[in-house]
């Protein structure tokens, strides 16, 4: 079964990142694929390469990043959730004369067409969060 995944919640005051990075796994396990995790509302953070967290506690960002390139997942990155909480890439700091750009590879940013054609395209869309 193809699987795509909508995130909403932030990785450090949601759970719905940490049961969402669970589910992708157990799914890959069981030999089903992830094929998009669009990162929505709050989960844009995950994203994110400027949090910075204590040693004992879970990097879902890492996490996700390692996921992504192990697995060919695409981690999408909704943009306009992403502007309005300061996560941009590059070409959007530029944009909007922002000094630096925090978006971490390989999240991109892309709107909500990624959504719709994941949901066309999957067997399932999945979503952890509110």
């Amino acid at each position: 079964m193809n699987y795509a995944l909508v995130v909403q919640g932030a990785p450090v005051s949601s759970q719905s990142c940490q049961t969402a990075l669970t589910f992708a796994r157990t799914a890959i396990k069981r030999g089903h694929r992830i094929q998009r995790v669009f990162f929505f509302r709050d989960g844009v953070h995950a994203g994110s390469a400027l949090a910075v967290l204590p040693r004992d506690e879970q990097d879902l960002s890492a996490q996700w990043r390692d996921l992504g390139r192990e697995q060919g997942i695409d981690l999408v990155v909704c943009v306009s959730a992403a502007l309005k909480r300061g996560v941009l890439d590059k070409e959007q700091a530029d944009r909007y004369g922002r000094s630096v750009g925090n978006l971490v590879q390989p999240f991109v940013l892309s709107g909500l067409g990624q959504l719709v054609d994941a949901v066309v395209t999957a067997d399932r869309v999945v979503t952890f969060g509110n």
